[in-house]
């Protein structure tokens, strides 16, 4: 394909990429403009994954793309100018095609300008007809890209395009364009819907698999719910601090798994994505993403283990959550609420900045903190506690690993996927990472599970354990420990940029 013809064709994907979104796959337009984009006036209609529709030719389809009250408006100037009794007076087209036809649509350049529109001297070049789109039959169906023509009338000021649903017989990335070659019909703007199924429901073909997903999710939380519950209350006589910050992460995770359920499922069904509600879930994601960064980093601290409080540090801890909370919702508000089209790239680059900012900002605290907690551990000789966390050292240490090297994925996958041709594949982008917070729970649920030894290895500011007691398991110990007097611990570690100057403080006061 000619590379400036490819660049025009992407300017014109990102023109309808970069302009308002649909609130569901039933896509509503309110007066939307067109843009000028080389020599035509284009507005994107939708970008979704359609998967093909297997029935019989003869029943209804189940996969299709709708048109309903589809209707065109031009400006009093361009109507005026073309008497009543006049036939034919503008040309509207509705493109559909499938993204690895998108060559299919333009010409090659001429002259040095870039050609959507058939021009004059593209009729002679190519024989295509003047005034309209550049279309070539696919090698696939002749009868694709699919084109709909709407005609002005005499000197009215809109038109309807007809209620044609268009059955989808292949199974890929489709893309909706209106588009106006006509001069004459500069300031044209669009009203109406567009409505895109597939054969399982209104969903998106690229957020389908997330629904099961989250199924999965769902009873994945419920079982470590259920477990850990169930310790909760036999020992909750001996439970620690962290383990009710523990239970209140596992209870997020299964409230947020299931909304996500039931909002896709509604989604589904109906093909409209209320605002509110999905407002509603990622606001739960954001509060458990916050809660479970806050956890970590209160136990890399020593939080009830080393130190009763996080001291002076308590508020710029909740001062950092309260941040980071509000950089996460602003994230997923955006890449949620209100669009199921990818939102453009730098308006998703200027909230993905501050979001990656602190979380590693966050990360380089964390084990900053650790190191602190292990260097105390060892000096008090808690061989136990030392190998808890040298374990919780190890978990988070492959967590950030995994993080660094799939967010390298996921930089290629999006960017030698310009056109979302793997769209089949993009929601385990989305996925991993829920999975890895789930495993990582699970590794903390591990090492502070429950037990009638909990509270033997909290926080003593008057004792340590004794070398033989603490060999014995933390959630299987038994006997009692026996109380003895320790040093002082050391005033550790200079300060640096994470208050460890208030974290010395609080060591001198423990």
């Amino acid at each position: 394909m000619d590379l400036r013809r490819l660049a025009v064709f992407a300017a014109a994907l990102a023109a309808g990429w970069w302009s308002r979104g649909a609130e569901a796959s039933i896509h509503t337009y309110d007066r939307e403009p067109f843009r000028e984009v080389g020599n035509a006036f284009l507005l994107s209609g939708g970008s979704e994954g359609i998967v093909a529709d297997g029935a019989d030719p003869a029943a209804p389809a189940s996969s299709f793309i709708k048109f309903v009250n589809v209707t065109f408006w031009r400006t009093p100037e361009a109507a005026e100018s073309h008497a009543k009794m006049a036939h034919s007076t503008g040309l509207v087209q509705a493109i559909l095609f499938e993204v690895v036809d998108r060559d299919n649509i333009g010409g090659s350049a001429y002259g040095g300008q870039r050609s959507i529109c058939c021009t004059p001297d593209l009729a002679k070049l190519e024989g295509c007809k003047q005034g309209e789109v550049i279309r070539r039959p696919s090698s696939d169906d002749p009868d694709w890209p699919f084109v709909l023509d709407t005609h002005f009338s005499a000197n009215h000021l809109s038109v309807k395009l007809e209620d044609e649903p268009v059955r989808i017989t292949k199974t890929g990335m489709y893309n909706l364009f209106f588009i106006s070659c006509d001069p004459k019909l500069r300031g044209l703007t669009m009203s109406g819907k567009t409505i895109w199924k597939n054969p399982g429901g209104y969903l998106p073909g690229r957020m389908a698999p997330l629904m099961k997903f989250y199924v999965l999710m769902s009873l994945a939380y419920l079982l470590v719910m259920i477990v850990w519950f169930s310790q909760y209350v036999r020992f909750w006589r001996d439970i620690l601090p962290i383990q009710n910050w523990i239970t209140l992460i596992i209870a997020l995770g299964l409230f947020e798994m299931t909304l996500w359920y039931f909002e896709y499922l509604n989604f589904n069904s109906s093909g409209v994505r209320p605002v509110g509600i999905t407002t509603w879930v990622v606001t739960v994601g954001a509060i458990r993403k916050t809660v479970s960064r806050l956890l970590i980093l209160s136990i890399s601290m020593g939080y009830g283990v080393v130190r009763p409080t996080l001291g002076g540090l308590t508020s710029k801890v909740l001062l950092l959550g309260l941040t980071y909370f509000l950089a996460s919702e602003l994230l997923d508000i955006a890449e949620n609420v209100g669009t199921i089209n990818d939102i453009s790239g730098k308006a998703r680059l200027f909230l993905v900045l501050p979001d990656a900012f602190l979380d590693a900002f966050l990360i380089l605290w964390i084990f900053t903190s650790l190191s602190r907690t292990l260097e105390k551990l060892q000096a008090r000789r808690s061989s136990v506690k030392l190998d808890i966390y040298r374990k919780f050292t190890n978990a988070l240490a492959v967590s950030v690993i995994a993080s660094v090297a799939w967010i390298g994925y996921e930089v290629y996958f999006k960017a030698t996927d310009p056109f979302s041709e793997r769209w089949q594949s993009a929601w385990i982008i989305t996925a991993f990472w829920d999975v890895l917070a789930f495993v990582l729970l699970l590794v903390i649920c591990y090492l502070w599970a429950p037990s009638q030894s909990s509270q033997r290895y909290a926080y003593s500011g008057e004792a340590a354990d004794d070398d033989d007691e603490e060999s014995q398991s933390l959630t299987k110990g038994d006997g009692e420990v026996g109380m003895v007097k320790i040093d002082k611990d050391r005033n550790a570690g200079v300060s640096s940029a994470f208050g460890l100057e208030d974290e010395a403080e609080e060591d001198k006061r423990e």
